[in-house]
């Protein structure tokens, strides 16, 4: 078993990509964020992303600047060769993600080399889109975020979105005008709900963030704008996935009436002194 470790995002893409590509829904996460930044060197500090070999390629794990070490459907025998990878190039992590068994062996693998304590944060479920079930709203119609909105994007992404994004909020929604990657839906011309998605990697686009404010929520808005965001990524032949908390079971259940189907569930398990 050779287990390799790299920062050289467009390397580690020509190395694991012919192996992820197996399941692009499965591997979405993964595969969008490593084509990302080998396309555009986003960030001043390194990624650290691991491939694991035994003649090809069978496993893969990204670690991005401030985040959780994301595992996604890894084998759980490669975790804990995977954790001493990191162990070697990480003086301090604040987490795992991934698969239930292999975040658990990643984790206790970490904790016996590192010290600490680990807990369950979160659970999450990936969804695939089978048959679009289209849902009304009480009123209003999508378009396309607008060059006027993004401070309201960037505060909406802020309040819905804090753990996610972390920072850089207008950024971030100044980015998504530019890509053509985000959806509103107005009533009166008043934008009520927003939803994003990102460009397709091998034929599979992710859908979010979704997002209401508050004071507009309950009148079917984010339903039918998931909808119609999903459908044009339908039409444009792409698959269409997004994640859920686990948490929220109201989300779940909105999804599902859309036509979302359960792919995988996955934990985030957070590290402690």
């Amino acid at each position: 078993m050779d287990v390799r470790v790299t920062s050289d995002a467009e390397a580690f893409e020509r190395t694991v990509f012919p192996f992820l590509q197996r399941d692009p829904v499965l591997n979405t996460l993964i595969m969008s964020n490593v084509h990302q930044r080998a396309a555009e060197r986003l960030e001043p500090e390194p990624s650290y992303f691991v491939s694991v070999h035994d003649g090809d390629v069978v496993g893969a794990a990204m670690r991005t600047p401030g985040r959780f070490v994301y595992l996604g459907a890894l084998r759980a025998d490669l975790a804990e060769p995977v954790a001493d990878a990191y162990a070697g190039v990480l003086p301090e992590l604040a987490g795992v993600t991934g698969d239930r068994p292999a975040a658990q062996r990643f984790a206790a693998r970490w904790c016996e080399r590192r010290g600490g304590r680990v807990s369950e944060s979160k659970g999450t479920r990936l969804h695939k889109l089978t048959t679009l079930t289209p849902l009304p709203a009480e009123a209003g119609q999508a378009r396309l975020m607008r060059d006027d909105e993004v401070d309201l994007v960037a505060a909406w992404g802020k309040d819905g979105f804090r753990e996610e994004l972390r920072s850089g909020y207008r950024e971030w929604a100044d980015r998504q005008l530019q890509l053509g990657t985000l959806w509103i839906w107005a009533t009166d011309a008043e934008p009520v709900s927003m939803v994003g998605f990102h460009r397709p990697v091998f034929g599979v686009c992710r859908v979010g963030p979704v997002y209401t404010p508050p004071e507009h929520r309950r009148h079917g808005y984010a339903g039918a704008l998931t909808g119609h965001v999903s459908a044009k990524i339908l039409a444009e032949g792409n698959q269409a996935c997004l994640y859920t908390d686990l948490s929220n079971p109201t989300s779940n259940k909105l999804y599902h009436r859309l036509g979302y189907r359960s792919v995988a569930d996955f934990v985030e398990m957070e590290f402690s002194r």
